[in-house]
């Protein structure tokens, strides 16, 4: 007999082999016919699966949960396949994962997809739904699915399988047997029946390389959603469309905060000088806050040399992230040059001029001289072999971490435990190679400023310094008004191999994270797999005022990167002890931060960190002399002010001053000027009569130290002016 064992701890009895749905029928009938898939073990399976084994843990899974949800859409994926399929027959599928907010699938089609053609698409889906057609699994052996595979004659597919683990390949069908059907080579899991994919909508459609290779033939990639029901889909398209209004890409334009251009770079971010104020005004209110908890404050060059990164294990871990390397020696050039004719080979696209050249280079190395580089060596081998001798010359590399430049500053002295924690923060420029379909606006940029810092500190100092971090971050949201925000716990796959450093040390690391986190009392999730390449960390997922979620700061122990430099103190015993590192950043990158706020304040940003805080606007020729006399004591003050004294109406001057968002804007007239008063109107078109310029000011300086209060309604709350 197997024993399952019931999310509430009831453990039942069922035969070996029996189905996961089985167990839940006996259990609730309800619950059986609302489950999506079921989750055995930690591993998420189709409902129809066999439970074998002494004992398992089952859970349903609905489409209401996360990893339901998730199911959902990929079974929805093979809809959308399976409309497009019909729709048009020449359709060659890819690939169709499920994604953030929805699924995808890439395929190859003559007919070019445009918005015009998601009615159709939804109307054949939505008559698959209704067929409530189930979704049924099987497996071939490698050898019989390769054979099918090659006799329908789609590459992408052979393509998949070739990649694919295993002795057995998995396909879904669509459809009861013997009926008419829609087939597909997939890993699964899927719901049990197409009526169960939720409520859906086809969203878009764009290009994508095969594997992203741009050498790699054009695929059209189509995007849709789905959600539990109809009402939950229309929120998200509701938000969707509140997004689009307050596009921080548009708004930053518009507003003059920052631009991008061609000739400088893709993802390159040029500060203008409003958007300079508001990146001012956040970095000195951090960099106040972390003066009075001991940091101190460094500079560190942009580039750094190879070895530096290989030591740290950035170069070549995160190669593909990063620019290429600056070599120095003309043999590093030349290498160089023989991998690109070596890549041009291998995708048949060198000239036999370039071919020659290729051989001449590759002999005058001696790993040829000594046969390890053989002529006929197939192209990927000629790949690995230039590659390994890149990855020994020297160079320099535009510095994508801070942290490897932050330790030479620490080992630079001597310490002892008495100097521990040594506090070194910056405000880092950093430089990541994305890919450019993944570049966009100040979010995804391939330069951006960390405000980055690294502690280091004795064991015993470590979970007092987790928890400063933890409280500096909730310090920067709660800044800004970002108070609606969870904790994510992210650690090591111990069967992945892309972690450096022993098992006890991260043993260390994330019991250290798990036990500050858990003290706080902060809502956390743990998540296997997510942890950096040397240690575990906390990251901060902030909600904004439409409900996205928003990964902003990050805490890292790291019990690693100081064996790899081999850092030391001498402790109270006189002798030679390791420290501890900890990584924290918490506005993030302060490009991505500054976007998220733009679209957080829909540009609306509150009186403390707008970039213009007042515009005085003269009604007329007879009031520009004391409209410039106001706008100067407001500059006095501090007041962060504009004057219009133009010659446009009065009703354009205060249109103008909305559109660009100045939180307060000061009329001011004949009948202002003779009762030294001034008339406050607000950019969401209140207006509050007339008050002397000193209690303006003062008013306004309440709300400037009261920052928070007004950040947290952003747009739209009353201001703090007020004759009381």
């Amino acid at each position: 007999m197997l024993k399952v064992r019931l999310p509430d701890g009831q453990v039942v009895e069922h035969a070996d082999g029996v189905s996961a749905l089985e167990v839940l029928r006996a259990v609730s009938a309800a619950l059986a016919r609302r489950a999506v898939a079921v989750k055995v073990n930690d591993r998420v399976v189709d409902v129809h699966t066999r439970l074998t084994g002494p004992q398992v843990e089952l859970r349903a899974l609905t489409i209401n949960d996360p990893e339901g949800l998730e199911v959902a859409r990929h079974s929805c994926a093979h809809v959308m396949a399976e409309a497009l399929c019909t729709l048009w027959p020449q359709t060659k599928l890819a690939y169709g994962p499920p994604v953030d907010n929805g699924f995808y699938y890439d395929v190859e089609l003559d007919h070019n997809l445009t918005p015009e053609d998601f009615a159709r698409i939804e109307a054949k889906m939505a008559e698959i739904v209704r067929e409530d057609r189930p979704f049924r699994r099987y497996e071939l052996p490698r050898a019989e699915a390769m054979k099918k595979l090659h006799a329908e004659g789609n590459p992408f597919k052979i393509d998949n399988a070739e990649r694919a683990d295993g002795d057995t390949l998995s396909f879904y069908v669509t459809g009861e047997p013997g009926t008419s059907h829609f087939e597909d080579l997939c890993r699964g899991p899927h719901v049990p029946s197409t009526k169960q994919v939720g409520a859906f909508k086809v969203m878009q459609v764009a290009g994508a390389y095969w594997h992203g290779d741009a050498a790699q033939p054009m695929l059209q990639r189509v995007y849709g959603t789905t959600f539990p029901d109809k009402k939950s889909l229309d929120a998200y398209l509701a938000q969707l469309e509140e997004a689009k209004r307050r596009d921080h890409r548009r708004i930053g334009q518009e507003l003059g905060l920052f631009t991008i251009s061609p000739l400088v770079g893709t993802g390159l971010v040029l500060w203008k000088p409003k958007g300079a104020i508001i990146r001012h005004i956040l970095e000195e209110q951090l960099r106040t806050e972390l003066v009075a908890h001991g940091y101190q404050v460094v500079y560190t060059p942009h580039i750094g040399r190879l070895d530096l990164y290989r030591t740290s294990g950035h170069f070549p871990y995160y190669k593909e992230s990063q620019y290429p390397p600056l070599y120095e020696s003309d043999r590093a050039r030349e290498l160089n040059r023989l991998w690109e004719l070596a890549r041009a080979a291998r995708d048949d696209q060198a000239t036999a001029e370039e071919l020659d050249l290729f051989n001449s280079l590759a002999q005058r190395y001696d790993d040829v001289r000594r046969g390890g580089y053989p002529q006929d060596a197939p192209a990927e081998e000629r790949l690995r072999r230039i590659r390994t001798w890149l990855e020994q010359e020297d160079g320099y590399l535009l510095k994508p971490m801070n942290c490897p430049h932050h330790i030479q500053i620490f080992c630079s002295d001597a310490h002892s435990y008495r100097d521990l924690p040594v506090k070194l923060a910056e405000f880092g420029q950093v430089y990541r190679y994305e890919q450019s379909g993944e570049v966009g606006g100040m979010t995804r940029v391939r330069g951006f400023c960390q405000d980055d810092a690294h502690v280091f500190c004795t064991p015993e100092q470590l979970p007092g310094e987790i928890l400063e971090c933890v409280d500096l971050s909730k310090f920067v949201l709660e800044l800004i008004g970002l108070n609606d925000y969870r904790v994510r716990v992210a650690l090591r796959d111990p069967d992945s191999d892309k972690y450096i450093g022993s098992p006890e040390n991260w043993r260390l690391a994330e019991d250290a994270l798990r036990s500050t986190v858990h003290g706080s009392g902060l809502k956390y999730t743990e998540e296997v797999g997510e942890a950096a390449f040397y240690g575990p960390k906390i990251d901060f997922v902030a909600r904004d005022c439409i409900g996205r979620e928003w990964q902003l700061g990050t805490v890292q122990v790291d019990y690693n990167l100081p064996e790899r430099f081999a850092l030391t103190y001498v402790g109270a015993d006189n002798a030679e002890h390791r420290p501890v590192m900890v990584h924290r950043t918490l506005f993030g990158s302060m490009e991505r931060f500054v976007g998220i706020l733009i679209e957080h304040f829909a540009g609306a940003f509150p009186l403390w960190l707008a970039p213009v805080q007042v515009r005085v606007c003269s009604i007329s020729e007879k009031s520009k002399t004391y409209a410039q006399r106001v706008y100067d004591l407001c500059r006095a003050a501090t007041l962060r002010c504009e004057l219009d004294n133009s010659d446009e109406r009065i009703g354009a001057k205060v249109r103008l001053a909305t559109l660009a968002k100045v939180p307060y804007i000061l009329v001011v007239g004949e009948m202002e000027a003779a009762n030294n008063t001034v008339n406050v109107r607000t950019r969401e078109g209140k207006q509050y009569g007339d008050f002397t310029l000193p209690e303006f000011l003062a008013a306004s300086a309440r709300e400037i130290t009261s920052r928070g209060q007004e950040a947290l309604a952003g747009a739209g709350q009353t201001p703090a002016v007020s004759r009381g």
